[in-house]
């Protein structure tokens, strides 16, 4: 059947395959293509076995596949109305910029291919990647070359993600908002007015906002900024709870109340991790510091250094905790994705605690229902520098498939990611598998450690009253 628009989106990853899977659901009547480099990645977006995990997208997936959804290796850049790019944008870890700033050179790539392959007509290409403020100045120029008389005429748009990995394809269905920016004269708002009636098959107009184009590439990394800033200044008043015997829940709970600060992202664990948060704070920073704002590039850097206290300040506990040292105990290690209902381990404070403890000589012994062997090791290789411990990392380090077997016979448990079966196990039993004193570190605060105590635990939880008899 013929179709009303075509959209192309570059990149097949954790943004851009939902985000086209959910657009081609909800309209039908426009083709939709996802356009990917990577071969074994295209091959998974079109199998039974999908590249990522997220909660809904397989079924929504699976709908629309060879309808008006489509995944390809081939390029399609000519038949598109409008062009996504959506490829990753990592931290630098070279050259000018090093640990902040964002490395553009796909986004460079694939906006200097599009003006090889396109030479005339009219596109509109959209920013979804995170990008930096001023990105879209790049683009133009790139594009800006194919723009001659009689040529192709390029519109930059924005349109940032606001989406959390775990409830994705909720965020996509029933977003806060949908943010487009672009350029204020005709042609641009023209353009921010097609993509926003693609929006509007499903999202209430009320609910799309419209900004310049630097308003809508900045509120991206300052709405990240905020959230991990909430995440950050919890878990600092969990560390004062720790040490005073409040009960940083009971906290969170009473300022959450105030409807000036609401409830939302003051839980506090063991640190803050996935894909955006830190490193669109970097990202901040680093544009603060080009501009000369160094009181603002201090003031944001704190949060992550807060995150890097906090998973220090939990791999250190569980090391006095356990005598002063852990060599050679076994360590249940339940959960390595940064958060639950995903398996991303992207900047997961798993891999923090995990490297201290190996190089600290214990045997780590991992399960996490959604993260492969592969990864985690992959991760943890990346993390630890010592070429001494990674020699032994085979030794110091078993991937288990179910939490009971890492349990066994174990010196202590670590809860890293929230996963609801955690809250489930049969604790009675597990300590009765477990070397005595038998130890329970929650990281994230899921447990009741009243009546883990009542069974024999000696328990620490983030933020939590502890016995002093025990530490």
């Amino acid at each position: 059947m013929p179709f009303d628009l075509n959209i192309l989106c570059v990149g097949a990853g954790y943004v851009g395959g939902p985000t086209m899977a959910v657009i081609a659901s909800k309209c039908p009547n426009i083709k939709v293509t996802v356009y990917d480099l990577n071969q074994e990645r295209i091959d998974a977006w079109n199998s039974n076995d999908l590249p990522i995990y997220e909660p809904g997208l397989d079924e929504v997936v699976k709908s629309v596949r060879g309808k008006n959804l489509f995944f390809t290796t081939t390029e399609a850049y000519k038949e598109a109305d409008i062009i996504f790019i959506s490829v990753n944008t990592p931290t630098k870890t070279y050259g000018t910029g090093k640990g902040r700033a964002a490395d553009l050179k796909f986004i460079e790539l694939a906006a200097r291919r599009i003006s090889e392959v396109v030479t005339t007509g009219s596109k509109i290409i959209v920013e979804k990647s995170t990008v930096p403020v001023r990105c879209s100045v790049a683009l133009k120029k790139i594009l800006g070359a194919c723009s001659t008389e009689g040529g192709a005429k390029f519109q930059i748009l924005s349109n940032p993600e606001f989406l959390a990995e775990g409830t994705a394809i909720s965020d996509l269905t029933k977003p806060d908002r949908v943010l487009i920016g672009g350029d204020k004269d005709e042609a641009g708002q023209a353009a921010v007015a097609k993509l926003s009636s693609v929006y509007e098959n499903w999202v209430p107009k009320e609910r799309i906002i419209t900004t310049n184009l630097w308003s809508s590439e900045l509120s991206k990394l300052v709405a990240n900024a905020f959230l991990a800033q909430r995440i950050s200044s919890i878990n600092a008043i969990s560390a004062v709870c720790e040490a005073t015997g409040a009960d940083v829940d009971e906290v969170a709970n009473a300022i959450g109340q105030d409807s000036r600060i609401g409830p939302k992202f003051l839980r506090a664990s063991v640190g803050f991790g996935g894909s955006c948060f830190q490193k669109d704070i970097l990202n901040l920073v680093y544009l603060s510091q080009q501009f000369g704002l160094e009181e603002v590039a201090h003031y944001w850097m704190q949060v992550i250094e807060l995150n890097e206290y906090q998973r220090r300040r939990f791999a250190q506990k569980m090391i006095h905790t356990m005598f002063d040292t852990v060599s050679g105990k076994k360590i249940a290690i339940l959960g390595f994705a940064f958060k639950k209902d995903t398996g991303d381990t992207r900047e997961s404070s798993a891999i923090n605690v995990c490297s201290t403890l190996i190089e600290e000589g214990a045997k780590v012994h991992i399960y996490d229902p959604k993260v492969t062997k592969q990864q985690m090791l992959i991760d943890l290789e990346g993390h630890i520098t010592d070429s001494k411990v990674l020699e032994k990392l085979p030794q110091l380090v078993t991937v288990e498939s179910s939490a009971m077997a890492a349990l066994d016979n174990a010196h202590a448990l670590a809860i890293m990611t929230e996963w609801d079966e955690f809250k489930t196990l049969n604790y009675p039993e597990i300590y009765a598998k477990m070397k005595k004193p038998a130890f329970v570190f929650d990281g994230r605060a899921i447990l009741k450690p009243d009546e883990l105590r009542a069974i024999g635990f000696d328990v620490f939880a983030i933020g939590k009253p502890t016995n002093q008899e025990e530490f």
